[in-house]
């Protein structure tokens, strides 16, 4: 593709992105794709319990039959529980929120923000129905400046649908954005950062957003941030005044990075793609009082133990993302 050579760069960018949009939008809906498993009774049990959900509508066959359902039903929030992927799941080659996620990421916007999702159900589902989703592109609006740096607001639709009918939507929108700084600054002196790229095709990226983008930024430049709201130290982080003062706003400390093993686990299985079975993750009590949790690293698990001394040392996965973790003080 050639461009006018009065074009900007930020122009020929804009106009990449704008492209790829309308391509991907005008492919229209992806292919249907089946949850793993139909409607059941033992994940709808699974899932009151855990919500706290007491309707016996959804538990209680009895009741359920003298109810206007005339039977039991599934709670209509659980509309995307249906067809999650699971934890090996892999996005459809057609899915529109992952080619249009790909193309960002190629203009440098490789950082994701979830912003908003609303759900709408036509009607309740009942054991025994499969539940097939299908998304579409709606929309990609940018580039907007946020405090997080510049980035494109991407919002796409879901349908699922039992049969030919749509049985509930979902409108899910992200913010893709640029960091500040495309390269990983230089570490204060001192401090240990060790390049971990083993660790990228498996590791869980966290979701950032205006309330944790400060503890992330630190951790790329070798500094353990803790939140702090006045006299008072958090971890994590949180949008609101623990004392409920809602005028008060929060700035941070740098920890000194070093504590105590406050508790700890020895992980055994399953298989975590570039890792070595078994390792260990503590919950670190810092010298400033909170706790924070990361993995202990060049300790056999046999040598750890509650009230171990550790600092702070951090895992560089690539240029957006290092991981704080801890290693025995010597």
């Amino acid at each position: 593709m050639t461009t006018d050579a009065t074009d900007t760069v930020a122009d020929a960018e804009v106009r990449r992105i704008r492209q790829a949009a309308d391509r991907i939008a005008a492919a229209g809906p992806s292919t249907p794709v089946l949850g793993r498993d139909p409607v059941n009774q033992a994940m709808v049990n699974n899932w009151t319990e855990a919500m706290g959900d007491t309707n016996p509508v959804y538990t209680d066959a009895a009741f359920a039959e003298s109810s206007s359902h005339n039977g039991l039903v599934a709670p209509p929030a659980m509309a995307q529980v249906w067809t999650m992927r699971g934890l090996h799941g892999t996005r459809a080659a057609d899915d529109p929120l992952g080619a249009m996620m790909l193309a960002l990421d190629e203009e440098g916007f490789t950082s994701v923000v979830a912003t908003n999702s609303s759900q709408t159900y036509h009607r309740y589902l009942r054991p025994g129905e499969h539940v097939a989703a299908s998304n579409v592109l709606e929309s990609v609006v940018g580039p907007k400046r946020t405090a997080l740096g510049e980035g494109w607001f991407v919002t796409t639709r879901t349908m699922w649908t039992v049969g030919e009918e749509t049985v509930a939507e979902m409108t899910f929108r992200v913010l893709k954005f640029r960091p500040e700084s495309d390269r990983a600054p230089s570490a204060p002196e001192g401090t240990r950062i060790i390049d971990a790229p083993e660790y990228a095709d498996g590791v869980l990226r966290p979701v950032i957003s205006r309330d944790t983008a400060f503890f992330w930024e630190g951790t790329r430049v070798g500094e353990l941030r803790i939140q702090r709201w006045g006299d008072t130290l958090r971890h994590p982080p949180g949008p609101v005044d623990p004392s409920g003062d809602f005028d008060t706003k929060p700035d941070y400390v740098v920890a000194r990075g070093t504590g105590t093993v406050y508790s700890y686990v020895v992980h055994h299985a399953p298989k975590v793609p570039g890792k070595r079975l078994p390792f260990v993750v503590a919950l670190v009590e810092l010298d400033e009082g909170v706790r924070v949790v990361g993995e202990l690293i060049d300790v056999e698990p046999d040598q750890v133990a509650i009230g171990l001394p550790v600092r702070a040392v951090f895992l560089r996965i690539d240029d957006e993302l290092t991981l704080p973790a801890w290693e025995a003080q010597t």
